[in-house]
C-alpha cells in the first residue's frame, strides 16, 4: 500500500523520538520572544547548543502549529521538514560534535500561552502566562516533549507595553529597546530543566521581597489593587520554604524563587522552575485566610522544585515521585504550622475520599500512568507515610537525601528511590511495593489503625462513633458527657458535622457561644433548617470571622425566617467574600427576589450581578452568577452573550459548565431564536460552536 507524503513524514517523526534524541544532548537554549497580545501571537527565535553522543542523520525539535521564517546550524541556513508538529533537521552529524541550531518562527498557540484582558476594554487586568505542564511548551517554543531532555532555558522576552514580566531564572537586565519601541526583559538559569516547566507571566504587578534563612531570594508579586491581601495571601512563605529545606535535608537547587498570581488559572498552582505561576483565588484578606489559604499550594509547589524540577519522572508511570512528594511534603508543612491534630485529620479525610474511590473496584494503582489527581496526589501521600513508618523516620529522610542528591537533574523511575530506601534502611519492601504501588485498592482499615494509633483526637472520634452506633437514641447524651473534655476543636467539628442535626436547640447554642470558629461554623452547616430557639445566637454568626461562616447563616436565616429578611439584608450589605465574591452574589440575588427590600433599586442590583458574567471576572465568579441568573430567570441578551463566550473558555470544567447552563436553557420553548438573535453580536469561533450546538 503506498502511503502519503504527510503520512511518511508522521510514521518517521515517530520513528526519530525513538531512535535520535538519545543520540544527541541539547545543552543549552538562548530563547528571545516577543508576544503580540492583541494577535495573540508569539515572534521568537530560539538557538539551542547540543552535543552529539552517537552518529546521527537527523535531529528534530517538537513544534506545533508553528511558521518557520528559516532556521540555520551551525550560522548555515539548512532546509528542514515539518508536518506541523515537529520539525526535523537531515544532517549527518558525528560522535563527539557541537553545533549550534537556530530557529525563527512564528506562533499563535490556541492553549499553554494565554491573553487575557487585552480587549475586554478594562484598565490594568492585561495579563500573560503560561502552563506547560505535560507536553505543552511546544506550543509556543520549538522543545522537547519528552520529559527526559533537560536543558539549561535562558529567556529574553521584548514587551512593547511597560508591564513586569516574570520567568524562569534570574533577571540580569531590563532594557528599553531603541525608539522607546518597548523593553527587554532578560533572565538567566544556572541549571537544567525539562522543558514543560518553561514559563513566564506578564502583567501590572507590585512585588515583596524575602530571603530564606539559607540565603535564597524570595519575590512575592501582587497586582497593585492587592495590597492589603499581600500578608495574608504569603503568610508563612518564609517559614514554608526554611521548613522544607530542613525537613527534605538537601539545600534548594536553584539561584532563587518567585511566585506569581494570575487570572483564571486553570489549576491550582504550578512549579514552573523558579517561578511558580498560581491561581489569584488565593489572594486573600485575613478573614478568608481560616478557610481558603494559600499554605498548602504554596507547599505543594515549592516541594515540586526538589521533586519533578530538580529529579524529573521518566514517564506517567512514575508520576507518584512528583504529586505523592509534593503532596506529602505540603502536609508536612502544615502540621509544622498548624499543628498535629489538623495534620491528622486532614490525612482522615482523604483516607475517606479514597476510600469511597476506591469502593465497587474504581480503585488505581501509584504505578498506573492514566490514574487521576486523587491518586498520584492524595494516595500517593498516604504511600510516602506508610514508607515513612514501615522504615523509620531517620532512614527515611536519608533516602530521600540520597536519591535526591544522586539523580540531582536527572529522571528517576519509582526503582530508583525504592533502592536508596532499601540500603538506608537495610529493608526488603516488596511487600510494600505490592500494597501501595501496584494495588488498586486503597488499604483503609491499615490507615485507620495507623491514624488512631498516632492521634488520640481520631481515637476518640471512632470511639464516640461506635457508641453512638450502638445507641443512636442517646446520641446527645453521650456527646454532653464528654464535650468538655474534649481538646481537639478538629473532633469538636467533625462530630458536629456528624451529628449536629440531632443536637438540641439548647446544646447547639451552648456550642455557638462557646466554641472556636470552625466548631461554629460546623453547627450551622448540619443543619438544614434553623430552630426558633437557635434564631438568635445563629444571628451572631452573621458577623463572624468567617466567609464560609456568614454565607451558610445568612442563607439559613433568611430561607427560615422570611419574616426577616430586610433585616438580614441589611446585615450583610457590602460583604463581599472570598475572591470568587460569594457573600456579594448570594446578596444580589436574594436582594432581587426580595420583593419588599429596596424595589428602586432592583435595577441596580439585577445590573451589578449580570455584571459578574463579563470575561473581566475570574472564571468562578462568573459560574456562580450564571447559576444564580438561571435560578430567578435573569438571562438578558448580553448575560447569555457572555455565557456562549464562556463556552469556548480555555479553563476546561468552567467551559464544560456553562455549556451544561446554554444546554438546559435551550430546552425551553422560544430560547433557540433568543440565541439566534445573539449571532450579529458573536465571534465566528462562537458562531461555529452555536451551530454545532443546534445541529446546524
Amino acid at each position: 500500500m503506498k502511503l502519503s507524503p504527510i503520512i511518511v513524514f508522521f510514521l518517521f517523526a515517530q520513528f526519530l523520538s525513538a531512535q535520535i534524541q538519545d543520540k544527541v544532548d541539547f545543552v543549552h537554549a538562548q530563547v528571545l520572544i516577543a508576544p503580540t497580545p492583541s494577535e495573540n501571537r508569539i515572534n521568537g527565535s530560539v538557538t539551542y547548543q547540543f552535543d552529539i553522543i552517537e552518529d546521527v542523520g537527523s535531529i528534530y525539535l517538537d513544534a506545533v502549529d508553528m511558521e518557520f521564517s528559516s532556521v540555520f546550524l551551525d550560522d548555515t541556513k539548512i532546509d528542514f521538514e515539518y508536518n506541523g508538529r515537529k520539525i526535523v533537521i537531515n544532517k549527518k552529524m558525528e560522535k563527539g560534535d557541537a553545533h549550534n541550531l537556530k530557529l525563527d518562527y512564528v506562533a499563535k498557540p490556541k492553549q499553554t500561552v494565554y491573553f487575557l484582558g487585552w480587549n475586554d476594554g478594562v484598565r490594568d487586568n492585561e495579563q500573560i502566562w503560561t502552563q506547560g505542564q505535560g507536553k505543552y511548551t511546544s506550543r509556543w517554543l520549538p522543545s522537547f516533549d519528552d520529559m527526559m531532555e533537560k536543558v539549561e532555558f535562558d529567556l529574553e522576552i521584548i514587551l512593547k507595553q511597560d508591564y513586569t514580566v516574570i520567568s524562569n531564572g534570574k533577571l540580569v537586565k531590563k532594557d528599553t529597546l531603541p525608539d522607546s519601541k518597548g523593553y527587554l526583559w532578560q533572565f538567566d538559569m544556572k541549571n537544567p530543566m525539562s522543558s514543560y516547566l518553561v514559563g513566564f507571566a506578564i502583567g501590572d504587578y507590585n512585588k515583596k521581597k524575602v530571603e530564606s534563612s539559607s540565603g535564597i531570594p524570595i519575590e512575592l508579586y501582587y497586582e497593585p489593587k492587592d495590597f492589603t491581601k499581600v500578608e495574608p495571601t504569603y503568610r508563612y512563605t518564609k517559614h514554608i520554604f526554611d521548613f522544607l529545606e530542613n525537613e527534605i535535608g538537601v539545600a534548594y537547587p536553584w539561584q532563587n524563587y518567585k511566585q506569581v498570581p494570575v487570572q483564571d488559572f486553570l489549576y491550582a498552582g504550578m512549579e514552573n522552575t523558579t517561578c511558580t505561576i498560581f491561581s489569584n483565588q488565593y489572594v486573600i484578606d485575613s478573614v478568608a485566610f481560616v478557610d481558603k489559604n494559600y499554605v498548602n499550594v504554596n507547599a505543594h509547589e515549592l516541594a515540586h522544585h526538589w521533586f519533578g524540577d530538580l529529579v524529573t519522572e521518566t514517564s506517567s508511570e512514575h508520576h507518584w515521585l512528583h504529586e505523592g512528594f509534593a503532596t506529602f511534603y505540603a502536609y508536612l508543612t502544615e502540621k509544622d504550622i498548624f499543628g498535629d491534630d489538623y495534620y491528622y485529620w486532614q490525612l482522615l479525610e482523604t483516607a475517606n475520599a479514597l476510600q469511597r474511590f476506591s469502593g465497587d473496584d474504581g480503585g488505581e494503582a501509584l504505578r498506573n500512568p492514566n490514574a487521576g489527581s486523587l491518586t498520584f496526589y492524595e494516595k500517593g501521600a498516604w504511600g510516602l507515610l506508610m514508607l515513612k513508618d514501615r522504615v523509620g523516620e531517620e532512614a527515611f529522610k536519608k533516602g530521600v537525601q540520597h536519591y535526591l542528591n544522586k539523580y540531582a537533574f536527572k529522571n528517576v523511575t519509582i526503582p530508583n528511590l525504592m533502592e536508596e530506601m532499601e540500603k538506608v534502611s537495610n529493608t526488603n519492601l516488596e511487600d510494600f511495593e505490592k500494597l501501595w504501588l501496584q494495588n488498586p485498592d486503597f488499604p483503609y482499615e491499615q490507615v485507620i489503625s495507623f491514624l488512631q494509633e498516632n492521634n488520640e483526637s481520631i481515637n476518640t472520634y471512632f470511639e464516640l462513633k461506635n457508641r453512638i452506633a450502638e445507641q443512636p437514641e442517646k446520641t446527645e447524651p453521650i456527646l454532653k458527657r464528654v464535650w468538655k473534655r474534649l481538646k481537639s476543636y478538629q473532633l469538636k467539628e467533625n462530630l458536629v458535622l456528624e451529628y449536629g442535626d440531632k443536637l438540641s436547640a439548647e446544646f447547639l447554642t451552648d456550642i455557638i457561644k462557646s466554641e472556636e470558629l470552625k466548631v461554629r461554623q460546623a453547627v450551622i452547616l448540619s443543619q438544614n433548617k434553623i430552630h426558633t430557639e437557635l434564631k438568635t445566637v445563629v444571628e451572631g454568626l452573621l458577623k463572624d470571622k468567617s466567609y464560609t461562616t456568614i454565607e451558610a447563616a445568612f442563607y439559613r436565616l433568611w430561607t427560615d425566617f422570611p419574616q426577616n429578611r430586610s433585616k438580614y439584608l441589611n446585615e450583610t450589605d457590602g460583604i463581599i467574600g472570598f475572591p470568587n465574591k460569594n457573600i456579594r452574589l448570594l446578596w444580589l440575588t436574594l436582594a432581587l427576589v426580595t420583593p419588599e427590600y429596596n424595589p428602586d433599586l432592583k435595577a441596580l442590583y439585577f445590573d451589578e450581578l449580570s455584571g459578574y458574567t463579563g470575561s473581566e471576572h475570574h472564571f468562578e465568579t462568573r459560574l456562580i452568577a450564571f447559576q444564580y441568573l438561571k435560578s430567578i430567570g435573569g438571562f438578558t441578551d448580553s448575560v447569555l452573550k457572555n455565557l456562549v463566550e464562556s463556552c469556548s473558555h480555555h479553563v476546561w470544567h468552567f467551559k464544560k459548565s456553562a455549556r451544561e447552563i446554554l444546554n438546559s436553557f435551550l430546552q425551553s420553548e422560544g430560547n433557540t431564536a433568543r440565541i439566534k438573535g445573539l449571532y450579529p453580536l458573536l465571534s465566528q469561533q462562537e458562531k461555529q460552536y452555536l451551530e454545532k450546538t443546534l445541529g446546524e
